[in-house]
């Protein structure tokens, strides 16, 4: 199989890292980025008839948190369950409402991802009462979390989402403030 470095690629389709085998959907003409998982930027085209086997290191791998995930909790002062991420240098944390919030790359989605390793439809998160429920929305690169791939997820407090190369953190506060409608989105430059 023919191993890709660097350049664009003849045709579209989905390629997996050398390093890692995670997978990468690319347009005909898009630049090849570098391995949302590790970085690498040798890719080769994937086959739905190749097995796929991860290094055991990198499943178990656990990121360490990032320093402003404290400093954003800290700055909310309404009940209720967020998203905090890091998004073009800057901190961003997005309440989430009762229903349904789509996450992609679509224009229609509620948090939105310009970047080639996030699906147009990548995940939903279901949110009502008290719960919260992550389900990848038949993403190609999958949705992990905590360092695992997952198809749906309860969410817990803390816990790591991975869609793409983005890097997302459920924070669900209680006994703060008062519960009602979210709105805006909580930003600061880093």
């Amino acid at each position: 199989m023919q191993t890709v470095v660097s350049g664009t690629l003849a045709g579209a389709g989905t390629f997996r890292c050398q390093d890692c085998s995670y997978p990468v959907a690319l347009l005909e003409r898009d630049e090849i980025p570098p391995c949302p998982r590790c970085g690498s930027r040798e890719f080769k085209r994937a086959s739905i008839f190749a097995e796929r086997s991860l290094p055991e290191s990198d499943t178990s791998r656990r990121e360490t948190r990032p320093e402003w995930l404290d400093e954003a909790r800290a700055a909310l002062v309404e009940q209720g369950d967020y998203l905090a991420f890091e998004e073009d240098e800057r901190v961003r944390v997005v309440p989430l409402q009762e229903g349904f919030t789509r996450i992609g790359r679509s224009l229609a989605a509620h948090i939105r991802f310009d970047d080639p390793t996030v699906s147009r439809r990548h995940a939903v998160i279901h949110r009502e009462g008290d719960r919260a429920r992550l389900l990848d929305d038949r993403s190609l690169n999958g949705v992990f979390v905590n360092g695992e791939r997952s198809e749906w997820h309860e969410l817990a407090d803390g816990d790591e989402i991975v869609i793409g190369r983005f890097r997302l953190y459920f924070v669900g506060l209680t006994g703060v403030g008062s519960r009602g409608a979210h709105e805006g989105v909580w930003t600061a430059a880093r």
